[in-house]
């Protein structure tokens, strides 16, 4: 195995990898290293300079299985399990969230690779759920263990309706262009570590059993101790860096403080297993079938 380095960046998640050239085959130990490191910070950085689309789909199966880029968003050109994260192509990224939870079976890990980077701004944001669960007061993570929640991608929660333009207003129309909804606990329980997470985001969008504008609050209450500033992750990319992130277990946000100048990243994300919340209930589909974009991690 190769002399692994592996650095806190902050206290509670986060950490820069190190001694591995993950554009090259990884053995079982190595892999075996990487999964423990992301088990306990939650998101690793790698200088990857040398990586292609091809490249980072091999680092990325190593973790398990992959999905096609997403289940309406078209992907890159000849890289059907690569979507491209675009500033041309609008900046639907900057709202909290946890990637494609309208589905039953979200991708259990992300990794996003930088290709243009702005010479400002930019950051990617990345918050630990399990750090937010263990900072709730009792009383609120007794409510939060037996909260479920729906997530849909149909809904407008990236611009205003009154702001869409028509070129927004057909990004809208294709990312809802197959609706999803799916019931989720607020409280998962990750497979690997056991560790508790707030499964929330800006997909989670009404409380089953409670309306909409109770949902909300209830929501809005725990998001904020997901995106508590201890408990984040602000990282400032630079040209050939690679970050694998649990999804499982984290939300993640991009920043749009680069006055429209070109970025573009690309994410490739590992099929994910059927969230389950402390009692040992599955996680439930109401609408949409997202066959054609996961299988069903075991």
């Amino acid at each position: 195995m190769p002399d692994i380095e592996i650095r806190k960046v902050t206290a509670h998640i986060g950490a820069e990898v190190s001694g591995i050239d993950i554009a090259a085959p990884l053995d079982e130990t190595t892999v075996a290293a990487l999964r423990e490191a992301l088990n306990i910070h939650k998101a690793l950085v790698f200088d990857a300079v040398d990586l292609d689309d091809e490249g980072q789909q091999a680092f990325a199966r190593h973790f398990g299985g992959i999905t096609t880029a997403h289940p309406t968003v078209p992907a890159v050109d000849g890289a059907p399990n690569v979507l491209p994260v675009d500033s041309e192509r609008g900046r639907a990224a900057n709202h909290w969230h946890t990637d494609v939870t309208f589905v039953l079976n979200p991708p259990q890990a992300s990794t996003l690779r930088s290709i243009t980077v702005p010479p400002y701004g930019g950051e990617t944001l990345i918050a630990d759920a399990a750090a937010a669960y263990r900072d709730l007061p009792q009383p609120l993570r007794a409510l939060a263990d037996t909260l479920w929640a729906e997530h849909t991608n149909d809904y407008d929660y990236a611009v205003p309706e009154e702001q869409v333009d028509e070129e927004q207003a057909a990004q809208r129309a294709q990312f809802t262009s197959i609706k999803y909804r799916t019931a989720h606990p607020v409280v998962r329980v990750h497979p690997l570590t056991g560790e508790r997470g707030l499964f929330i985001g800006g997909f989670a969008q009404r409380i089953v059993g409670l309306s909409v504008g109770e949902s909300r609050k209830i929501l809005d209450l725990l998001q904020a101790y997901v995106t508590r500033p201890e408990n984040i992750l602000r990282w400032r990319w630079s040209p050939g860096q690679l970050v694998l992130f649990d999804n499982r277990i984290t939300q993640h946000y991009a920043i749009d403080n680069y006055d429209g100048l070109p970025r573009r990243l690309h994410r490739v994300t590992v099929a994910g297993d059927v969230p389950v919340g402390i009692e040992g209930k599955e996680s439930y589909s109401i609408t949409g079938d997202a066959s054609h974009y996961t299988p069903v991690a075991a």
